[in-house]
C-alpha cells in the first residue's frame, strides 16, 4: 500500500513538475488600465514578458501613473505605435479607479509624456520609427540631463538590461532583436506598417515651436504609424496593430509572411468599425486568437462585457477563434501556437 502511495507521488510531482515547465514557456500579457478588473476607454498599455524574462511595454498612454506605477516592473522595451496623445501619454493617472470606467479622470504628464517618464525611470530600450525615438530622446535627456544614446547591438541584438535609457530607431519593416543575458535565443521586434497618422499635439513641443506653428493650426508629423509582429522565444508571433484601418498587408505580410498566431486589435472607431476589425480578422489576419484593446468606451462592468458596446458587436461577428478582453491588470498566458494557457481563458 505505501509503496503505491509513493508512486502516485511521484506521479502527482512529475505531472506538477511539467505543468510548471510548461507555464515556464508561455508568454504572460498584462494590460494595465484605469480601473482594475476592467476595459475601460482610455487603456492603452500591456506588458508583454517572453520566457526568457525580456519586458516589453506597448503603447504607455494615459492609463498608467508614468515612471512609478507600481504595476511596471521592470521595463526593457518600450514600444510605441505613433504620436497620438492617447499613446504617447499627454496625461496619466494618479491612482486606480480614477473617475468612471466610461471617462476615467487623467491629470498632466506634460511636459515629457508617460512614454518618456517610464523608460526614463526603467532605463528602457526605445524601439519605434525613427523621428518618435529622437523626440523621445530629448524629453528623456530633459528629465536625467544627460544625452540619450543609442542602444548598442553587439552581436545584432540589444541587451536586455542597459544602464541608462536608450533608442533603437527603426523603419517600416525594420527588425531589432533583444536578448535576456545568457538566453538562448532573442526577441524579435518587426516595424509593420499601420493605415492611420502620426501627428502631435502641439502642447509636447517646446514655446518656441508652438508660437511657429499656432498661427496656421498644424503641428508636426513624427514619421509613418506603425504596428508590430513580435516574435517570442517560445514561437508566439504576436501581432500588435496600433491605430489602424483595413489595409492589404494585414494579409500580405502579416498573415502569409510573419504567420502571427495571436492578435492585438485596436477598436478605436475613429480608426475601425467593428464589422471592419472583424473582417480583418476573419479574412486577413486569420491569428489562433484575438486580444481587444483601445476600445474609446467602457467596454465592461463588473468585468463582464456591456451587450450594447462596439467590443460586442465585433466580438459577435469574430469567427472560429477566442476574443479576449484586454482587462486590466489581469495576465493571461500564451503558449507557442496561441492557445491561452493561464490567466482567466474564458
Amino acid at each position: 500500500m505505501k509503496a503505491k502511495h509513493f508512486a502516485l507521488s511521484l506521479f502527482a510531482l512529475a505531472l506538477a513538475a511539467a505543468a510548471s515547465g510548461a507555464t515556464a514557456q508561455n508568454v504572460k500579457i498584462t494590460p494595465l488600465g484605469t480601473h482594475p478588473g476592467e476595459l475601460c476607454n482610455r487603456d492603452r498599455a500591456m506588458i508583454f514578458e517572453d520566457p526568457t524574462g525580456v519586458r516589453i511595454l506597448y503603447d504607455a498612454g494615459q492609463s498608467v501613473m508614468g515612471g512609478n506605477d507600481p504595476r511596471l516592473g521592470t521595463v526593457h522595451v518600450v514600444l510605441l505605435s505613433h504620436a497620438h496623445t492617447d499613446h504617447i501619454g499627454d496625461r496619466k493617472i494618479a491612482g486606480l479607479n480614477p473617475g468612471t470606467c466610461d471617462s476615467p479622470e487623467t491629470i498632466s504628464a506634460l511636459p515629457n509624456s508617460t512614454t518618456a517618464e517610464i523608460a526614463a525611470a526603467k532605463n528602457s530600450s526605445l524601439i519605434m520609427i525613427r523621428n518618435m525615438a529622437f523626440f523621445l530622446a530629448k524629453k528623456i535627456e530633459n528629465i536625467r540631463s544627460k544625452p540619450t544614446a543609442t542602444c548598442a547591438e553587439p552581436g545584432g541584438s540589444i541587451a536586455a538590461v542597459q544602464a541608462a535609457p536608450c533608442i533603437a530607431p527603426v523603419e517600416l519593416g525594420g527588425t531589432k532583436f533583444v536578448k535576456a543575458a545568457g538566453a538562448a535565443a532573442s526577441v524579435e521586434i518587426i516595424t509593420v506598417h499601420a493605415a492611420h497618422d502620426s501627428t502631435l499635439t502641439r502642447d509636447l513641443l517646446t514655446d518656441a515651436q508652438k508660437k511657429s506653428l499656432e498661427a496656421d493650426n498644424i503641428s508636426v508629423n513624427l514619421g509613418a504609424p506603425s504596428g508590430y509582429v513580435i516574435k517570442f522565444t517560445n514561437g508566439l508571433r504576436v501581432y500588435l496593430s496600433g491605430d489602424t484601418g483595413l489595409h492589404t498587408e494585414m494579409r500580405t505580410v502579416v498573415h502569409d509572411f510573419y504567420r502571427v498566431n495571436l492578435a492585438v486589435i485596436n477598436m478605436g472607431q475613429n480608426a475601425i468599425l467593428p464589422d471592419a476589425a472583424a473582417y480583418a480578422i476573419n479574412e486577413l489576419v486569420r491569428p489562433a486568437a484575438v486580444i481587444v484593446s483601445h476600445p474609446n468606451e467602457g467596454v465592461t462592468t463588473g468585468g463582464i462585457i456591456r451587450p450594447n458596446s462596439r467590443t460586442k458587436l465585433f466580438v459577435d461577428q469574430v469567427k472560429g477563434r477566442p476574443v479576449y478582453l484586454g482587462i486590466s491588470d489581469r495576465t493571461l498566458e500564451f503558449d507557442g501556437s496561441g492557445t491561452c494557457m493561464a490567466g482567466g481563458c474564458y
